[in-house]
């Protein structure tokens, strides 16, 4: 069976079950453990599912993020390598707005190489990890922003929030959408953490788009950036051969590939 008919057979049974086992994989379509392997890892970089142990389960029709502890495990290679990159944009010296995700939390990691930093961040997981470090915290200063703690996620948001954000003019804004495409530009699924976005976006000179390649070409609920409000786009090399990278690369914006 053609790998198009697999994909088509794959969808179909996750429409109707939301969820299908690699072993009625291999009985239905007639291909090894391995094929399904690839079958699913594919239809997962292009959001089609999500993978799981023993098979793989249909994504939330309303376009809810994944718990943070798959989020965390998902594409790690990738948002460390996107996290790399994007410290490659970065100067000594400079003022930061920093959202909070997982890629971000893993971007956090990578800043502790640079001294003279300013970096402002509603993510309790950034400023906890730039905050170990003993020699970050001996040359730059972090500020974690006030506000209502979120339940979903280790953050801040809401209007205090907000309001301590625009009392900042930083260099560079750093985000991680839920989803980047043409059209709408980034966007998230919480209108609390969209809400944090749009701000840092308006109180910086230049905003950083941190986005793994099964976020290329998405949408989510909330908007908060267009292109025109993007400088830069980060992303790993999974997302030359991604839907809508096409649309992304004509924009105007500099693209980045980890």
């Amino acid at each position: 069976m053609l790998q198009e008919a697999r994909f088509h057979r794959i969808k179909a049974l996750l429409t109707t079950h939301g969820e299908v086992s690699t072993e009625r994989l291999v009985r239905d379509l007639l291909v090894s453990r391995e094929t399904i392997r690839r079958d699913l890892q594919e239809l997962e970089s292009e959001g089609a599912l999500r993978r799981v142990h023993g098979g793989g389960v249909a994504l939330d029709a309303s376009g809810a993020e994944a718990p943070l502890a798959v989020r965390q495990a998902s594409r790690a290679k990738e948002k460390k390598a996107i996290a790399r990159a994007a410290v490659r944009l970065l100067s000594a010296g400079q003022t930061l707005l920093i959202d909070a995700g997982t890629t971000t939390a893993q971007l956090a990691e990578e800043l502790t190489a640079l001294a003279g930093l300013t970096v402002i961040t509603n993510g309790l997981d950034v400023a906890r990890t730039l905050n170990r470090d003993e020699r970050f915290r001996r040359n730059n200063e972090v500020v974690l922003l006030g506000g209502r703690l979120l339940t979903e996620v280790p953050a801040t948001a809401g209007d205090l929030t907000i309001a301590e954000i625009g009392r900042y003019s930083a260099d560079v804004a750093l985000l991680s959408p839920v989803g980047l495409c043409a059209p709408h530009g980034a966007s998230s699924f919480e209108r609390s953490e969209a809400e944090v976005a749009r701000a840092m976006v308006a109180s910086a000179r230049r905003c950083v788009i941190l986005a793994d390649h099964g976020k290329i070409g998405q949408r989510s609920r909330i908007g908060y950036a267009d292109l025109a409000a993007i400088d830069t786009i980060v992303t790993d090399a999974g997302a030359r051969q991604r839907p809508g990278m096409d649309g992304l690369q004509q924009s105007g914006c500099k693209i980045v590939f980890a």
